[in-house]
């Protein structure tokens, strides 16, 4: 687990002013990775770092020998199409390069001219996928989410008794994972509707969004040995966001007895910057549990998960439908909520995947599943917002919704503040609906 140093420091200034505007999500103690090319260009994606409203192109560092000794090595193996080689190196190399980064980017710094040539604006950024992603695992970590969809369909007795002691999770489809901005065409699949006797083919009827982290793996394990909970951290590289769009009415038909298929399948977005597990080392807080719910088994517990395994991302998703955007209104948030209520952390995620010897390889991406907390306002997905499309919701202009509608923009936002740090951003993940291919 990071501990905090000086790249922590609130009194850290950067020599580019725009790092330390109000909204930026990008200080200098922020420095998060990806991946970019000039828009436009056709030239080759390789490793960046954000830094207010630019990008720090980490080929050209390198290449002018902005770094030395382990963050050169770590730059190098940055400055390809992905990170998968940056991600590989492990938390030293992380640490090298970003202590590198922030020295060369804060006030006074002897290279200033060099790094400033390295800059391009974001607005002339072509951003990519981060990492070439061999597997995707989709966990269900929001005690709050499942009971409030759990209790639209089983009033009664709406958690599972499995959901205290195992952080559930499934395999998902990494070819149809895209960076932010992508296009969500509504996907088509067999729909069971009330009274029917014979399921059609046809569109989805009932889209939703899930506001979820991206979690994003380092080092691996080899297989048939587990990563204990102690060593977890040290295997993650960091988190973005990530929205896993759901179609709830193809889910419904489909899921029994094998889970999630073409419902979740269709298209999963995650934001194109990575924010270090480093940097997010100031905004750790307890991992508790509420009073009488089962302690968790042995191997999903450590000293350390519990004083900061919990981490207090705020997170928030808003909506801008095609009415909004031709009216000029602004997008309108639908709920806020902190990842800090997640029923099971990091950590526990990996070593519960690799408890039985999976082994995961760097550049592997969990989802944390759908985010949400306590209040309704806190809930993660429309099928919690409108009970499952019972109750629908007013938006500017007299429009109303309970499942999403093509032209609908959904935009993901997160950011991590605490009094004393510098507040840090995530960006934005987010994707347009578009109508269903004919059938």
């Amino acid at each position: 687990m990071p501990d905090l140093n000086e790249t922590h420091s609130a009194a850290l200034r950067s020599w580019l002013a725009s790092a330390h505007a109000p909204d930026s999500d990008f200080p200098i103690q922020n420095l998060p990775f990806g991946v970019f090319r000039r828009r436009g260009s056709g030239e080759p994606f390789r490793g960046g770092v954000a830094i207010g409203d630019a990008v720090l192109d980490l080929a050209a560092a390198h290449a002018a020998g902005l770094f030395d000794g382990e963050a050169a090595a770590a730059a190098g193996a940055a400055a390809t199409p992905t990170l998968n080689a940056l991600m590989a190196r492990g938390p030293r190399a992380w640490s090298a390069l970003r202590l590198a980064l922030s020295r060369v980017l804060r006030v006074g710094a002897s290279a200033e001219r060099t790094a400033r040539a390295c800059l391009v604006p974001q607005t002339d950024a072509e951003l990519g996928l981060p990492a070439q992603v061999g597997d995707y695992t989709d966990f269900y970590t929001s005690i709050h989410h499942a009971t409030r969809v759990g209790r639209q369909f089983r009033p009664d007795n709406p958690l599972l008794p499995n959901f205290k002691w195992v952080p559930i999770g499934y395999h998902g489809r990494t070819s149809s994972l895209v960076v932010s901005g992508h296009d969500v065409v509504r996907p088509v699949g067999q729909l069971m509707l009330p009274g029917a006797d014979r399921p059609q083919l046809a569109p989805c009827r009932r889209l939703d969004f899930e506001l979820e982290l991206a979690i994003w793996v380092g080092p691996g394990n080899v297989l048939g040995e587990r990563i204990d909970i102690g060593d977890a951290d040290a295997h993650v590289f960091g988190i973005g966001l990530l929205n896993d769009w759901s179609a709830r009415d193809i889910q419904s038909w489909e899921y029994q007895p094998l889970g999630p298929f073409l419902g979740k399948n269709f298209l999963t977005t995650v934001s194109p910057w990575i924010v270090t597990l480093e940097a997010l080392a100031p905004f750790r807080v307890p991992f508790t549990r509420p009073e009488g719910d089962p302690p968790p088994l042995a191997y999903l517990d450590s000293p350390r998960n519990r004083i900061a395994g919990a981490i207090d991302i705020r997170m928030e998703a808003s909506i801008e439908t095609a009415a909004m955007c031709a009216a000029a209104r602004a997008p309108v948030r639908l709920a806020r909520t902190s990842y800090r209520h997640a029923y099971w952390t990091v950590a526990q995620m990996v070593a519960h995947h690799t408890v039985g010897g999976c082994n995961l390889q760097p550049g592997d991406l969990f989802g944390s599943g759908t985010q949400s907390g306590p209040a309704l306002e806190e809930s993660g997905s429309m099928l919690e917002l409108s009970e499952g499309g019972q109750r629908p919701f007013a938006l500017p202009g007299g429009e109303t919704r309970g499942f999403l509608e093509d032209g609908d923009d959904v935009i993901l936002h997160a950011h991590c503040e605490r009094e004393g740090f510098a507040r840090i951003g995530f960006g934005t993940c987010r994707g347009v609906v578009r109508p269903a291919r004919a059938t």
